[in-house]
């Protein structure tokens, strides 16, 4: 046992981990699936958010009523999610009511019947969601960023999937996509709080351990990153500017470079950019920089929304200070501030079971070991300007540069110029 964590690996491949927090009154569990949008073939793209959405619809002893009744009965609180590689389903309750959240949880896991009246109904539900994405132009510039940086390749597509995929899916559909990659070696049933280890084991086990191995895992593909400028006009109050450049994977030696190189240039409000853009020079409300780290690639972006007639401006300033990255080392108090704010986050965020179950359950997929905080809060301190410099001279070239703009912003404008590093 380390830091009160324990795992147990099932038979047929299915690992359940847990972290004791014995002094909280909840639990957390979660269902993680290693499977997401980029495992899509094209005609499937949105099938995996489709399913998030399905697994909640009834199963073969509970209608889709009595799973939200039961839940609420015991004050619970019951999600899902989808990324490019991870689909999750998880709950929190109050550790009294520990085994009937994962009666429910393995109930909607195990035994969805996916019924066809279903599908059709939360067919309607997503194409919803689809547009409400698009009426979100924060949100969405990102989508059409990721379309840009990688072109055909399944982490250029969006999570939601588009009407016309989402149109085609039907009862068989689901049910085959489930059965072909919802793999007992990709599964990961996480779970933190005041629970017991061997208990809560003993009582998945039961259930997860009939789920049979499957013959195949589609490969993931590398993708290729190429330097891209979209316009997207569109009549808005602002325009949505979202830069994007190479960045390190989740394994990366480098990513805590990289992550300090990230709250330094936009992660906080004493970041670079939001001191720049935002307080000494008015120009936006909204403004910071971010990392996406997946299995085996990586981007760093920044994101700021803005008058049109700020829109050079902003993306001159963005670039400047990558290009400033690349040839000054960070001075010692900036670079002792950014490490005392991530380690400060991650410790902070550690107080919620939430965080918790979220934390060894990435943890056990990504790197398939438990990694105490002690050594995330090591490895951050180590950090050196040295590094830092590195780093951007890496990530930071010309040619994975990428821009999209969307909002009232002329097609034809040209930024090449502007975003010269």
């Amino acid at each position: 046992m380390q830091d009160n964590f324990n795992k147990t690996v099932l038979d047929n491949g299915i690992r359940i981990v847990t972290k004791r927090v014995p002094h909280a009154r909840s639990v957390a569990v979660g269902v993680w699936v290693n499977v997401g949008a980029r495992d899509e073939r094209p005609e499937e793209s949105g099938l995996s958010h489709f399913i998030e959405h399905m697994i909640f619809k009834g199963t073969e002893k509970r209608t889709a009523v009595q799973i939200a009744k039961e839940f609420d009965a015991i004050g619970g609180q019951c999600n899902a999610f989808t990324s490019k590689e991870n689909t999750c389903y998880h709950a929190k309750v109050m550790d009294a009511y520990l085994n009937t959240m994962v009666d429910l949880l393995t109930d909607i896991f195990l035994n969805s019947v996916f019924d066809s009246q279903e599908v059709e109904r939360e067919r309607q539900v997503v194409l919803q969601e689809i547009r409400m994405l698009e009426d979100s132009p924060d949100e969405y510039v990102h989508v059409l960023l990721a379309q840009s940086v990688w072109g055909n390749h399944p982490l250029g597509r969006s999570i939601l999937g588009d009407p016309e995929t989402v149109a085609g899916f039907d009862s068989a559909t689901v049910k085959e996509y489930f059965s072909r990659l919802y793999q007992p070696e990709r599964i990961v049933i996480a779970a933190a709080g005041n629970l017991e280890h061997e208990s809560f084991a003993e009582l998945t086990a039961r259930s997860f351990e009939v789920v049979r191995k499957a013959n195949s895992f589609p490969e993931r593909i590398v993708p290729d990153m190429n330097r891209v400028i979209n316009i997207h006009p569109k009549d808005l109050e602002q325009v949505h500017v979202c830069l994007s450049a190479k960045g390190v994977h989740a394994t990366d030696p480098r990513r805590y470079a990289c992550a300090v190189l990230n709250t330094i240039l936009g992660g906080n409000m004493s970041s670079r950019l939001f001191q720049e853009i935002r307080e000494r020079r008015g120009l936006a409300y909204a403004v910071y920089s971010f990392l996406s780290l997946y299995s085996d690639t990586g981007t760093w972006g920044a994101y700021v929304g803005v008058d049109n007639s700020n829109t050079e401006q902003v993306i001159e300033v963005i670039a400047r200070e990558m290009k400033r990255a690349k040839d000054e080392p960070v001075d010692s108090s900036e670079l002792t501030n950014a490490k005392q704010y991530l380690k400060g986050g991650l410790y902070l965020g550690a107080e919620s079971t939430d965080n918790q179950m979220t934390r060894i359950a990435q943890n056990e997929i990504i790197f398939g070991r438990f990694v105490p905080l002690k050594e995330v809060e090591d490895k951050v301190e180590e950090v050196t300007a040295e590094q830092i410099l590195e780093v951007a001279r890496d990530i930071f070239q010309n040619d994975f540069v990428s821009l999209t703009l969307l909002g009232p912003v002329d097609r034809d404008a040209s930024y090449e110029e502007t975003l010269s590093l």
